[in-house]
């Protein structure tokens, strides 16, 4: 069994199963795995944090627990957040806790989730 690097990056998103509309989220899982994976390649310790749109979670509590698990190097925030115009608001939330939660950590933004790796290693030390 190896030794698991500690958690030093946070990525937050839309969890792709529970995103409402008549779409397979299937390949969005599949490519957010993928993109997690390159972290463990690159022994950086990395958790995430998904939340639904289907009102199923309370984005606050659950954004801002993860927040305060553990002292973040870095934040990236994922697409799904910052590519929808409904989502602004949303998008705004999540910022201003991280802020709130993690003042220290670096905010990065992946262009896919298979650049969630490379977003969050412009900011690691």
């Amino acid at each position: 069994m190896g030794i698991t690097a500690s958690p030093r990056v946070l990525v937050i998103g839309l969890d792709p199963r529970r995103v409402p509309g008549p779409w397979d989220p299937e390949p969005v899982v599949e490519a957010i795995e993928a993109g997690l994976a390159k972290f463990a390649e690159h022994g950086v310790g990395v958790e995430s944090c998904l939340f639904g749109l289907d009102g199923s979670d309370d984005v606050d509590e659950v954004v801002g627990d993860a927040l305060r698990a553990h002292p973040w190097e870095c934040v990236t925030i994922g697409g799904g957040l910052r590519h929808s115009d409904d989502q602004v608001e949303l998008l705004e939330r999540v910022i201003n806790l991280v802020r709130r939660h993690a003042p220290d950590a670096a905010i990065a933004f992946n262009s896919s989730p298979a650049t969630t790796y490379e977003a969050a290693a412009r900011w690691l030390a």
